[in-house]
C-alpha cells in the first residue's frame, strides 16, 4: 500500500463526487472554503467541470454569470452545497441558492457532519434519519415558497411583489433574496434561453435533493498533518461543559479521573468521535485505539461504539489511534518557542469570522445549540500583497492593476451591482489606502499548503526561526534564477535580512505573470518580513526572554518564582494592546498586560510540576500570592485592557470610566488651578464647606466599591490559576504518567512538549499509566467468546502498528509538529508512517482567549 497522504485524499475525495460537480454551480460555507484553500482544490474543481465556486453564506443572483467553462450555452440545472455545519443551520442559505435560480432541478447537499452527528444537539429538528428528513423538508419549504412567488406574481404588479413578498420571506431568506426570479441571468443569455425557459416554467416543476455525509472536510496544513475548519461546526462546538474541572468550552476539561454521564456529553466530543471514525473508514484504515485523559477516553469509547464486525473483516490497513486532551499538556501551546512558522502565524492578520452562519437561526425557531458554539479564529491567513506594490519604479503599472481589481470587485459584490464606483480613481492613484488594502479577496493572500504542487508549509513545519528564514531565502534566489534575474546579496554568508526579501519580492513581482507564477513563495517572504518587522519581533524576544527565566526560575523555590512574576506585571507597558503598539515608539518589546497575565499562567503551570502542593491550595505562599494579587488589582485599576477579560465581564466600562475621569481631572487641575500661596489660605478657609467634602466622599466611595469588586474578580482569577497548577493532582495516573515521562526531559532551557516524550515512550514500547486501551469489536469478540477457550487477544501496543495517528482534542500548535517530527526521527522505527491532527491550530495569544479571553460558556 502507498504512503499516507492528506492532501490527495482529500483531494481523491474530491474527485468522487466528480459526477455531481461537473455542470453544477458550487456553494461553499467558509469552514469548506477554509479546508479548500489548504488543499488547493479550486483549480480541481474547474477540472472537474464546475460552472462557478461561491460563498454560501454571501449567494447572488450574478453567481450563475461567473461560468468558469465559458462553453455551456444552457443555464445550469445542478446545484451542489458543501457544509461544515448542521444542516438545519445551513438552511436558510441554501434556500437563498435555490431561490436565485429557478433554472435548477437538482440540489446536492453534502455535509461535514453524519446523520448520528445530528442527533448530539437535543434540540436540533433531524432525527437519526437526518438526511432522508431533510430532502423532504427541502423539496417542501422550496415548493412552498415558489408557490407563494408565482401566487403574488398573478396578484400583484412587479413593484409590489418584490416589496411585499422580500419583506414576508425575508426572516427565511434573509434580505434582498428575490426568490423565483430570472436574475441570474444577462440579457445576452436570456434572450438565447428564452424557449428553454418557457418550457421549463411551462411544464411541472420537478425538483429533487440528495443529501450525503462528506467527511473529508479538514484543513491539511501538510501530507501529514491536519485540523478541523475554524468556523466548521465540529471545531466551533463545545468540549467540556461547565462545571468545577472546565477551563473553558473551547478545551477539554481537567482529567479527574471521573467518567463521562452519557446524558453530559458535550456536543463537540460526540462529533469529534464521529469525524475521527468516518477518517478512518475514508482512508480504509482499522484502528486500534488508545486515549490519554478523560475527555479523549470519551471519545474512544464513542468511536467503540460505532464499530461493528463489518468494519473489522473488511481488508483495510491496520493503524493506531492515539486520542489525548490538550489539558494534559496546556505548557506547550503557551510557549513561544523555537518555531518559524508559529512566530510567523502569531504575527499575520485574519480573516473575520463571517457573520452569523452557523449561531445563526430563524428568530421564530431559536436555536439553543447556536448559543454553545465557540468562536474560533479562522485559520485564514492575510498576507497584504499591496506591500508588493510600494516601489516608486513601478506606481504606473501598480496604479493600472489596483485599479483593474477594484473594478472587478465591485463588479461582483452583488451589495454595489447598481450603483456607481465613484471612489474608484482616487484608490488608483493611492495603492496602500487602507480601503483597499483591507477589503477581503483583493490584495491580500491566503496560506496554501499545495500551492501548485509546491508543498511550502510542510517544509517549514519542521524549521527553526534561523533555518525558516534561509530557506524562503533560498526559495527566492531560486524562482530568481528561474526568471533569469541575477541578485546580490550584501548581507553575511548564510543569514537573511528584512531588506534582502523585500528586494528579491520586488524583483519577482515586476509583472502580472512573474507574481502570480511565484505568488506562494512570495506569500512566504512577505509573511516572514511582517514576522521580523517591529513590534512583533521585539514582542516575541521579550516573551522568550520572559519565558526562559521563569523555566529556570522555577527549578529553584517557589518565592523566587513569584517574585519574576511580581517583577513583570510591575513593568508591563501601559499599551492597551500588542497591536497597538507599532504607535508608540518607545514602547515596543515591552509586554501588555494581558501578556503578563499569560506569562502567569506559565508560572502557575510550572510551579505545579515542581512544586505539587493541595488542590485547594495553590503552589506559593499565602504572602506570595496576596502579593501577586495586590499588584494584578493595581494593574487593572490604573490600565484597563482593550482585550476583553472573562473574569472582568462587566466591569470594563466602568473601569474605563475611572481611567477617563481619573484623566480628565489631572488634566483640568494642570491647566485651571493657580499657584497657591499662603495669603489665599485664610481667604478661602470659609469656602471648605460640606458639600465638597460630601463630593469627595461620594468619588472616593465609588472608588473602593470598584476596587473591592475588582479584587473579588481577582480571587477568583487565582482560583483560575489554582487548577492549572493542580492539574497532575487531580488523576493520580495521569500525574503518574507525566513523571514517568519526565526521564525524557534533556534539560530546563530546550523544554519538550508532552506529545515528544509520550511518542518517544510508546515507539519504545514502555508502559505508560494513565494510558488507556480501547479494545476493538474483535477484541470483545475475543474476550466474551473465544477468550473461554484460552484464544484471549493480548493488548496491542501503540508503537507496533506502522500507520499511527495522533488527535489532540482541543488544539495543537506548529512548535509540537516539529518535535513530532523529531521524536519519529530519533526513534528505532523511522519508518513509521505518523499523521498528526487537532480540533484546531493554536498560537500563544489562542490559549489566552481559550483560558482568559472572551471565550466563555453563555
Amino acid at each position: 500500500m502507498g504512503s499516507v497522504d492528506l492532501i490527495a485524499s482529500c483531494q481523491d475525495s474530491i474527485r468522487q463526487i466528480g459526477d455531481e460537480i461537473s455542470e453544477s454551480i458550487m456553494y461553499i460555507d467558509a469552514g469548506t472554503l477554509e479546508a479548500f484553500q489548504f488543499i488547493g482544490a479550486f483549480p480541481l474543481l474547474l477540472e472537474l467541470g464546475a460552472r462557478a465556486v461561491c460563498s454560501l453564506e454571501n449567494a447572488s443572483p450574478l453567481d450563475a454569470a461567473a461560468d468558469w467553462n465559458s462553453s455551456f450555452l444552457y443555464p445550469a440545472s445542478k446545484i451542489v452545497v458543501i457544509t461544515s455545519c448542521l444542516l438545519s443551520d445551513a438552511h436558510r442559505y441554501i434556500l437563498r441558492c435555490l431561490g436565485n435560480h429557478v433554472s435548477v432541478s437538482h440540489c446536492t447537499v453534502l455535509t461535514a457532519v453524519s446523520e448520528i452527528g445530528h442527533s448530539a444537539y437535543v434540540d436540533s429538528p433531524l432525527g437519526p434519519d437526518a438526511f432522508r428528513e431533510y430532502e423532504t423538508l427541502l423539496i417542501q419549504d422550496h415548493e412552498e415558497l415558489f408557490k407563494k412567488h408565482e401566487k403574488l406574481d398573478k396578484n400583484k404588479d412587479n413593484h409590489d411583489m418584490e416589496t411585499d413578498f422580500t419583506s414576508d420571506v425575508d426572516t427565511k431568506l434573509g434580505s434582498g433574496v428575490h426568490y423565483g426570479t430570472n436574475s441570474e441571468l444577462s440579457p445576452t443569455k436570456r434572450t438565447l434561453f428564452d424557449d428553454d425557459l418557457g418550457q421549463v416554467e411551462g411544464r411541472e416543476r420537478r425538483f429533487s435533493v440528495t443529501v450525503s455525509h462528506f467527511p473529508m472536510i479538514f484543513s491539511p496544513i501538510s501530507s501529514r498533518t491536519f485540523v478541523l475548519p475554524s468556523e466548521g461546526i465540529i471545531a466551533d462546538s463545545y468540549l467540556s461543559n461547565p462545571h468545577e474541572d472546565s477551563l473553558g468550552p473551547g478545551l477539554p476539561s481537567i482529567s479527574a479521573g471521573k467518567p463521562f454521564d452519557s446524558d453530559e456529553v458535550p456536543p463537540g466530543v460526540t462529533l469529534t468521535a464521529q469525524f475521527l471514525y468516518h477518517l478512518a473508514n475514508k482512508m480504509d484504515l482499522k484502528l486500534d485505539i488508545f486515549s490519554f485523559g478523560d475527555t479523549s477516553k470519551a471519545i474512544g469509547k464513542l468511536m467503540m461504539d460505532m464499530s461493528s464486525l463489518y468494519d473489522v473483516g473488511r481488508n483495510k490497513r491496520s493503524a493506531g489511534l492515539l486520542i489525548i486532551d490538550r489539558t494534559v499538556d496546556l505548557l506547550t501551546p503557551c510557549i513561544h518557542g523555537d518555531s518559524f512558522l508559529d512566530r510567523m502565524l502569531s504575527s499575520l492578520p485574519r480573516k473575520g469570522r463571517m457573520s452569523s452562519y452557523c449561531a445563526a437561526k430563524n428568530p421564530q425557531t431559536p436555536s439553543k445549540h447556536a448559543e454553545a458554539t465557540i468562536k474560533r479564529s479562522p485559520l485564514d491567513f492575510k498576507i497584504p500583497f499591496r506591500t508588493v506594490f510600494s516601489n516608486e519604479e513601478t506606481k504606473s503599472r501598480t496604479n493600472m492593476l489596483s485599479e483593474s481589481m477594484m473594478s472587478f470587485v465591485s463588479g461582483w459584490n452583488s451589495g454595489e451591482v447598481d450603483s456607481e464606483v465613484s471612489w474608484l480613481p482616487d484608490y488608483a492613484d493611492n495603492v496602500d489606502d487602507d480601503k483597499l488594502g483591507s477589503q477581503p479577496g483583493t490584495i491580500n493572500g491566503s496560506f496554501l499548503s499545495n500551492n501548485a504542487g509546491v508543498r511550502y508549509l510542510e517544509a517549514l513545519l519542521d524549521r527553526g526561526a534561523k533555518d525558516g528564514l534561509m530557506l524562503i531565502k533560498k526559495w527566492l534566489v531560486e524562482a530568481l534564477q528561474h526568471e533569469k534575474l541575477s541578485f546580490a546579496s550584501k548581507g553575511r554568508q548564510g543569514v537573511a535580512s528584512v531588506s534582502e526579501l523585500r528586494s528579491m519580492v520586488q524583483m519577482l513581482s515586476r509583472d502580472q505573470l512573474s507574481l502570480l507564477k511565484n505568488r506562494g513563495v512570495i506569500q512566504l517572504a512577505l509573511a516572514a518580513e511582517m514576522a521580523l518587522q517591529e513590534p512583533q519581533s521585539s514582542r516575541w524576544d521579550a516573551f522568550t526572554s520572559a519565558e526562559r527565566i521563569l523555566s529556570v526560575t522555577s527549578a529553584e523555590t517557589t518565592q523566587s518564582l513569584a517574585s519574576e512574576l511580581r517583577d513583570f506585571i510591575n513593568t508591563s507597558t501601559s499599551v492597551e494592546s500588542h497591536k497597538l503598539a507599532s504607535a508608540v515608539e518607545s514602547s515596543q518589546g515591552l509586554l501588555s498586560f494581558q501578556d503578563v497575565l499569560l506569562l502567569t499562567v506559565i508560572g502557575y503551570i510550572l510551579a505545579g510540576e515542581n512544586f505539587p502542593t493541595s488542590i485547594a491550595g495553590g503552589p506559593f505562599s499565602w504572602e506570595d500570592e496576596r502579593s501577586l494579587k495586590d499588584v494584578v488589582v493595581d494593574s487593572i485599576l490604573e490600565r484597563p485592557s482593550s482585550v476583553k477579560l472573562r473574569f472582568l465581564d462587566g466591569l470594563d466600562n466602568e473601569l474605563v470610566a475611572k481611567v477617563g475621569s481619573k484623566d480628565g481631572n489631572r488634566n483640568t487641575k494642570d491647566s485651571t488651578e493657580p499657584a497657591s500661596s499662603t495669603d489665599d489660605f485664610d481667604d478661602e478657609w470659609g469656602n471648605w464647606d460640606d458639600d465638597d467634602n460630601t463630593d469627595q466622599k461620594a468619588d472616593a466611595y465609588g472608588d473602593m466599591q470598584l476596587k473591592l469588586e475588582v479584587r473579588d474578580r481577582v480571587d477568583q482569577l487565582f482560583k483560575f490559576f489554582h487548577k492549572l497548577s493542580s492539574m497532575r493532582l487531580r488523576n493520580q495516573a495521569l500525574g503518574e504518567g507525566l513523571a514517568a515521562l519526565s526521564r525524557f526531559e534533556t534539560d530546563s532551557y530546550s523544554r519538550k512538549g508532552l506529545l515528544y516524550k509520550l511518542l518517544l515512550a510508546l515507539l519504545s514500547r514502555l508502559d505508560v499509566p494513565g494510558l488507556e486501551y480501547h479494545s476493538s469489536a474483535v477484541g470483545r469478540l475475543f474476550k466474551s467468546g473465544l477468550g473461554r477457550f484460552g484464544l484471549g487477544q493480548s493488548k496491542p501496543s501503540f508503537g507496533d502498528q506502522s500507520v499511527l495517528i495522533v488527535f489532540v482534542v482541543g488544539g495543537i500548535n506548529t512548535l509540537e509538529v516539529r518535535e513530532v517530527m523529531n521524536a519519529i526521527s530519533e526513534s528505532s522505527r523511522p519508518d513509521v508512517e505518523l499523521i498528526l491532527g487537532g480540533t484546531t491550530l493554536l498560537t500563544p495569544d489562542d490559549m489566552f482567549q481559550l483560558m482568559l479571553g472572551s471565550s466563555d460558556f453563555s
